[in-house]
């Protein structure tokens, strides 16, 4: 299968950054990241092992920013609605350069707290101007910029391919959670709007799980099965891919069929995944930071769309499942996990 290339649809030419160049220009500075995470605090190990490995890091070395040098992250997580918001607002009061997020709904935590601090978003699945944190795509206005795709638009193509795995399909489950998404209850609702109406055209009933908190995974799944849904969308969120270890073993644990959004969960066992390219989307993050260190205005950095769109495949998994993957469908993946 032929990759698509990953292009940014507003901006053109206006964010390509020659790498080598910028990074050959010295800065005295010591810059200031901020970083709000859901889930639990990583150890030092799991730290570490983000920044020799994360795209987003490695990008900012090449542009010049050598972490723990010249470049130093204050980071704050949150397993609860009420701890985000602390980490938020202890993030501010550092008064960092800088603020990073992996998702709309933590981006407007921290926009509750500052209007000031820019903020860069790598936000798959959401409408940032839809949501109200920026005026439009091509002049965002306000504090925030970055990089946004629409998850909810690609709900159609992932019921489909849970649809050739297992033709006769008749129920399929969506997991959902409102530890961040309470803060953009659009998200949910649009989400939801799109896999009724693919649903139903496929001839497939929906039901949705919504998760309160951490503990809800194993009661959630015990749902899926007394409603017989064999299969499973998991919309991923910050808080969702914190927890991912669990709901990759509790699919495989019930035998319920399920389809990603990221990569990452099929590398660690998940079946497949549908969804945009997310090592592309931190390194074009990336250029947005450096570009805002080096004194740009996120209000007048256009926001990018990223086109790249990726199917994964865990031949592994499938086969513990009972699955045969139709040749048609091997031949369109673009990695396939043996």
């Amino acid at each position: 299968m032929e990759r698509r290339a990953f292009l940014g649809t507003l901006t053109g030419g206006l964010l390509a950054v020659p790498l080598a160049a910028e990074a050959q220009e010295s800065t005295k500075k010591v810059a200031r990241v901020g970083i709000l995470g859901a889930g639990p605090t990583p150890s030092p190990e799991d730290l570490a092992r983000s920044v020799a490995t994360n795209p987003l890091w490695l990008t900012m070395r090449q542009l010049g920013w050598a972490y723990g040098e010249n470049m130093i992250v204050e980071r704050r997580f949150g397993k609860t609605p009420g701890e985000l918001r602390a980490g938020a607002t202890d993030l501010v009061r550092l008064k960092v350069d800088v603020l990073f997020v992996g998702s709309a709904a933590l981006a407007k935590l921290l926009q509750q707290e500052t209007k000031t601090i820019p903020i860069v978003v790598s936000a798959p699945g959401i409408d940032l101007a839809g949501v109200g944190l920026i005026d439009s795509l091509a002049r965002p206005g306000g504090n925030i910029t970055g990089v946004q795709s629409f998850g909810y638009d690609l709900v159609p193509k992932r019921l489909e391919l849970l649809k050739t795995l297992v033709p006769n399909l008749s129920k399929v489950a969506v997991l959902q959670e409102d530890v961040t998404l309470s803060e953009v209850p659009q998200l949910r609702a649009q989400y939801d709007r799109k896999a009724t109406i693919a649903a139903r055209a496929l001839g497939i009933e929906v039901h949705t799980f919504v998760l309160h908190r951490a503990g809800e995974f194993a009661a959630a799944f015990g749902g899926m099965i007394k409603n017989r849904d064999h299969g499973l969308l998991v919309m991923t969120t910050p808080f969702m891919f914190a927890h991912r270890r669990e709901v990759i073993d509790l699919a495989a644990t019930h035998r319920i069929v399920a389809v990603y959004e990221q990569h990452l969960y099929v590398r660690q066992g998940g079946l497949m995944c549908y969804g945009v390219n997310l090592s592309e989307m931190s390194r074009r993050a990336a250029v947005y930071l450096d570009k805002i260190l080096r004194g740009a205005k996120p209000g007048d950095l256009p926001v990018e769309q990223p086109t790249t769109f990726e199917l994964v495949i865990n031949l592994k998994t499938a086969k513990a499942l009972g699955l045969t993957i139709p040749p048609s469908l091997l031949a369109r993946a673009d990695e396939v996990i043996q």
